[in-house]
């Protein structure tokens, strides 16, 4: 079996799939994307394709030290993100090919069900509360939310405040047995995040 084709989508707003296809019909999905970037990972995939057309997709590993030590410059996170698609869309291949689940190539299974969150969003302090008694209401035991928007390295104790009574908002919207998860996006420098912490 050999690798044919690496064919990309972008997918609006901000997604990127891979699908890899072989010579015999086999094929896998991978998910190569930085949000924000996908053009330039999508573009950092078709580069490392030239490696990988002729290849036998069942050699994992080796294809991955292709990927990464075969050029001068390595890291980074487009580099990384595109080999990361790569990896994933050629365990999908093999699992395929071989008619098992992925885990059980990785060494099984290793839980029989996972909780899961939904995104709330959070920009909108006034519409956190709802957003989130709607998602419980889904049937979902967490959610994730925004946190604050972008904080300077020093800034006033007032974007604190409403970072905190934006998760009690939302704390108060939906009892305290639902879990939240707080996402600050890079927003928040270490000096704020230690005084923002300890108030949450």
């Amino acid at each position: 079996m050999k690798i044919t084709k690496l064919k990309t989508w972008q997918v609006p707003p901000r997604w990127l799939f891979l699908k890899i296809e072989t010579d015999e019909g086999c094929y896998g999905w991978g998910e190569p994307v930085i949000e924000g970037r996908a053009a330039t990972v999508e573009a950092a995939v078709h580069e490392l394709s030239d490696y990988l057309i002729g290849q036998d997709p069942h050699r994992i590993e080796h294809l991955w030290n292709i990927m990464y030590r075969a050029g001068f410059y390595r890291g980074g996170p487009i580099l990384m993100s595109a080999i990361a698609g790569i990896d994933q869309a050629l365990w999908d291949l093999k699992g395929r090919d071989l008619g098992v689940p992925v885990h059980q190539l990785l060494g099984g299974a290793v839980r029989d069900k996972m909780r899961m969150y939904a995104w709330t969003g959070g920009d909108r302090p006034s519409d956190v509360g709802a957003g989130a008694k709607a998602l419980v209401e889904k049937g979902f035991t967490a959610f994730k939310m925004n946190g604050t928007p972008e904080m300077q390295i020093v800034d006033s104790h007032r974007k604190i405040d409403e970072a905190v009574a934006r998760v009690a908002e939302a704390r108060n919207a939906v009892g305290p047995d639902v879990g939240i998860g707080i996402d600050f996006h890079g927003r928040v420098h270490r000096p704020m995040a230690k005084a923002l912490l300890r108030e949450l």
